[in-house]
């Protein structure tokens, strides 16, 4: 997201705006927490992640005069437009405050799940991926130095795209994510009938794949094959964090300048996005509709790189 805050704050400045950073999203909004921002606000910031600007949720804004007094915000202090980075809930309250008040809102999609319809990619996904891979390879060497069977759990509660690009990119034997009909027969099948001279096995899991957490599924793993030397890994917060990697930095940036570019040609209440490496812009109330589908083919390359 630091990327992005650049991009649109020299983005700005170049095309002549001035421009405003507000602290703790739209809880931040509904108090005031305005501050100009210059070249130098964000200078120095593309490496590092997570956000300068903070963030926070909002109960308060979910409720129609949480909302008055964020409009009254902005109209006290002159703000014209706003650029919202986020995700699903993000968006949510970004389409109803534009829709209540006519006020023009851009969004950029940042969320590390990459389940935003409108955008091949959102800020922050390629990031994850690429950390939850780096603690992966570190397990497999312990898996391989034991002779241990690791169920490693990744986030993506409502999307398993973490879980299904790490598990290829990590070579597991098996990927269990909730965006399909996987379930528990398919990992025993892999379990029962490949090969047996794997000094090594992981399985990957999303955290909200069916029947429960990777301990769940780790649990029910032991009982049946006892013989194997089950373990369970939960990444969690880890993919949350870190250096952004460079994909992410481009990808921010080249959403954050077109975001800019969208308000001065008078786009209002759209997402911006990134589809066969064109920008694109996806009116917010269909770019929060995340039932993205997964593509077959990826589980079928799970099936065959894991003999």
């Amino acid at each position: 997201m630091n990327a992005a805050i650049r991009a649109v704050v020299r983005a700005a400045i170049y095309y002549d705006f001035e421009i405003m950073g507000i602290r703790r999203g739209f809880e931040g909004l509904i108090n005031g927490e305005f501050f100009m921002m210059d070249r130098k606000s964000v200078s120095n910031i593309i490496q590092r992640g997570g956000t300068m600007l903070k963030t926070a949720r909002s109960d308060h804004f979910r409720e129609a005069d949480g909302r008055k007094l964020a409009y009254e915000q902005l109209k006290e202090n002159e703000v014209d437009a706003l650029i919202t980075i986020g995700g699903d809930g993000t968006f949510r309250g970004a389409e109803v405050f534009g829709r209540e008040f006519d006020y023009p809102i851009i969004a950029l999609p940042g969320t590390i799940d990459n389940d935003l319809i409108g955008t091949d990619f959102t800020i922050g996904y390629d990031t994850a991926i690429n950390t939850a891979i780096e603690a992966i390879d570190k397990i497999r060497d312990t898996a391989e130095s034991h002779a241990r069977l690791f169920i490693v759990e990744v986030m993506g509660r409502d999307s398993g795209l973490i879980a299904l690009r790490t598990g290829i990119g990590a070579g597991a034997e098996n990927v269990l994510i909730p965006d399909t009909s996987s379930n528990m027969s398919a990992l025993f099948d892999r379990l029962e009938n490949g090969r047996k001279d794997k000094s090594s096995r992981i399985v990957i899991v999303a955290e909200g794949e069916e029947p429960g957490t990777a301990f769940e599924i780790g649990r029910i793993v032991k009982e049946k094959y006892p013989n194997y030397d089950t373990r369970v890994s939960v990444l969690g917060h880890i993919q949350r964090g870190g250096r952004p990697s460079c994909m992410d930095r481009v990808l921010a940036s080249r959403l954050g300048v077109a975001a800019v570019e969208a308000l001065k040609d008078g786009r209002r209440n759209e997402m911006i996005g990134l589809v066969h490496d064109e920008v694109t812009y996806t009116p917010l109330e269909k770019a929060i509709k995340h039932h993205i589908n997964i593509n077959p083919h990826f589980l079928k390359i799970v099936e065959i790189l894991s003999l």
